[in-house]
């Protein structure tokens, strides 16, 4: 009995170390990341400022990282002032709206529409070409037809970024469908599940590594087609304040708003990261992800 419990507790030993060895390359590796992520952003950022002060690329065309930071500092400090239309942070609340609404209709619309075509292949063949001559429509032509359709709020905005965001969405949650297994969906009939609880408890679950993998991509198609929809023509948001920058040959101003782009769009991956981790707990991981750790 004895010789049992010396082997029991040895091996638990042996499984300690073992996860505390796994759990310590795991941070090593985290900080290793880290610490190339910020030698790469200080290489870039300082060879950028050295190049453009000894003048071998003129900083009125490229802009320098002392001028940016400085504009952003305008920017956030001056209130109602830091722009024409108003506070920067309401143009920032602008975008992220627009942002965010078009991500959310052209999201809901794309699971809904992927996963009825994909589990119906007569309306898949009847619509199918119709969804591809509207995919092939340059997003430029589309936003132009919203503008002129609803105006220059934030209507047309959100519906250019609901456009990007689906087809995104779509073809995933459409072929994430398609993929789930026959075996499957047949002992679930067999068992008596309805069409509903199919969806619900099968299909949906199976292609919901597919979906949540395009929300990484979709979010940023939705700051894109906000930011195109502004451009084209706005009242307010941050498309408007680089058109302005760039009108006013600020090239500052334009890459001091699109660094603000860019924590955005960091922002919203770390967080469709957090959700995909959630939703997809009980998926065993990939090959690859057991590699990394």
């Amino acid at each position: 009995m004895s010789n049992t419990a010396t082997v029991s507790a040895t091996a638990q030993r042996a499984a300690d170390t073992a996860a505390g060895a796994g759990a310590r390359a795991l941070r090593r590796r985290k900080l290793l990341v880290l610490a190339a992520r910020l030698g790469l952003a200080a290489f870039l950022i300082g060879g950028w400022q050295f190049v453009t002060s000894v003048g071998w690329l003129d900083p009125f065309f490229f802009g320098q990282p002392s001028g940016i930071a400085q504009r952003l500092g305008d920017y956030f400090s001056q209130g109602d002032q830091a722009t024409e239309f108003g506070s920067y942070w309401s143009q920032i609340a602008t975008t992220l709206r627009e942002a965010l609404f078009g991500f959310v209709l052209g999201s809901l619309a794309g699971v809904v529409l992927g996963v009825t075509l994909g589990q119906n292949r007569f309306l898949a063949d009847v619509l199918g070409p119709y969804i591809k001559i509207v995919n092939a429509i340059p997003r430029i032509v589309l936003g132009s037809i919203f503008v002129v359709a609803f105006g220059i709020g934030e209507t047309p905005k959100v519906l250019l970024a609901a456009v990007l965001v689906f087809f995104v969405v779509f073809f995933n949650a459409f072929q994430g469908v398609r993929e789930v297994d026959r075996n499957i969906l047949a002992n679930a009939r067999v068992l008596g599940a309805s069409p509903l609880q199919i969806v619900r408890h099968v299909v949906v679950p199976s292609a919901l590594t597919w979906i949540i993998a395009s929300l990484h991509t979709a979010f940023g198609f939705a700051v894109v087609g906000a930011l195109v929809g502004e451009v084209l023509g706005a009242q307010s948001g941050l498309g408007l304040v680089i058109k302005t920058a760039q009108n006013s040959f600020d090239p500052n101003g334009v890459f001091a708003t699109m660094s603000v782009i860019a924590v955005i769009a960091l922002t919203a991956e770390w967080l469709i990261t957090r959700l995909e981790r959630r939703l997809l707990s009980w998926r065993p991981p990939a090959p690859s992800e057991s590699a990394a750790i």
